[in-house]
């Protein structure tokens, strides 16, 4: 990637003696992967986010950073030993819960020949697409000399 670069969130803290960042895994884990693509007319960014629809999905574009984040909060249950043992009223228990809670937020320094105004983004299968245009550069203008 010559002109996109990611922001190095993985990399948190540089709090140790050496100035060396820290390595977050659990960022490294959970931190969804990327794809972008360039070409002519624009650059595309694809990221995998499965199981997430539009709606679950924040994309802001500040200045020339593009973040896109996502959060998403399971309810809590309770859990009440007197409903556990009465299995024929027909209440649920949960008998494995690994899925709780999700966050992540990634940044991206676009480059500078991107039209912040017209970009897109989809979701679809479980993929988000961000389309930027490209506009066109400015063509080289003669500047004429006055005689003072």
């Amino acid at each position: 990637m010559n002109d996109l670069s990611l922001f190095n969130s993985l990399f948190d803290d540089f709090g140790d003696v050496y100035n060396l960042p820290s390595f977050s895994l659990k960022k490294a884990i959970y931190a969804p992967k990327v794809d972008v693509k360039e070409d002519d007319a624009s650059y595309t960014l694809q990221m995998d986010l499965p199981g997430k629809t539009d709606k679950d999905v924040k994309i802001e574009l500040d200045r020339n950073v593009l973040t896109i984040s996502s959060e998403a909060e399971s309810v809590n249950e309770e859990k009440d030993d007197k409903s556990d043992k009465k299995k024929d009223d027909g209440k649920e228990k949960w008998l494995i819960k690994e899925r709780s809670y999700s966050q992540f937020s990634r940044s991206f320094t676009i480059p500078d020949d991107v039209d912040s105004n017209n970009l897109f983004a989809n979701v679809k299968n479980g993929v988000l697409t961000v389309v930027m245009p490209r506009h066109a550069p400015p063509s080289p203008r003669r500047i004429t000399v006055n005689c003072a």
